[in-house]
C-alpha cells in the first residue's frame, strides 16, 4: 500500500522541535521512515526553513532529509482558488494539499477555521494521529 501523502505546515515542524513526543514529531518520523510521503514545492520548503532557521533552538536540526525529491510537487498549485484564506503564507500549503490531492497537517486556527469550507482534509497533528491509530 502506498504511503498516504500529506502537506505539513510550518507549525508542525515547530511543534516537532520543541516536544519529540508529540504528534507532529510522530508525523515526521513517518515521513523519515516512509510510511507517509510529505509533498513539498519550493515555496513551503522555503518557508519552512526560513522560520526553523529564525528559532534558535531548531535552526541546527536538519529537516533537509524530508524534503525527498521524488516528493517535489513542481505542477501549478493556482492560489487564487483559496483567495479567502486571509494569510497567504497558509494559502500556500492550502493550495498545495489541494493540487497534490493530499491531507493538510496544521495547528493553524486561520486554517482549521476554513476547513469545512475548503475542498481539502485539514487535521491538527492529534488528529491526523488518531485517525491512523
Amino acid at each position: 500500500m502506498p504511503a498516504p501523502p500529506v502537506v505539513l505546515d510550518t507549525n508542525v515542524f515547530v511543534a516537532a522541535g520543541f516536544n519529540p513526543r508529540s504528534a507532529s514529531a510522530q508525523i515526521l518520523e513517518a515521513v523519515r521512515d516512509g510510511r507517509l510521503r510529505m509533498i513539498w514545492d519550493d515555496a513551503t520548503r522555503r518557508e519552512i526553513e526560513h522560520i526553523l532557521g529564525r528559532i534558535p533552538p531548531l535552526r541546527a536540526r536538519g529537516v533537509s532529509d524530508v524534503f525527498r525529491p521524488e516528493d517535489r510537487f513542481t505542477e501549478p498549485t493556482h492560489p487564487e482558488r483559496f483567495s479567502m484564506v486571509p494569510d497567504p503564507d497558509d494559502r500556500k500549503f492550502a493550495v498545495l494539499a489541494a493540487a497534490a490531492g493530499a491531507t493538510l497537517i496544521s495547528n493553524d486556527e486561520h486554517l482549521l477555521g476554513w476547513r469545512d469550507r475548503l475542498e481539502i482534509p485539514i487535521l491538527t497533528p492529534g488528529e491526523f494521529v488518531g485517525r491512523r491509530s
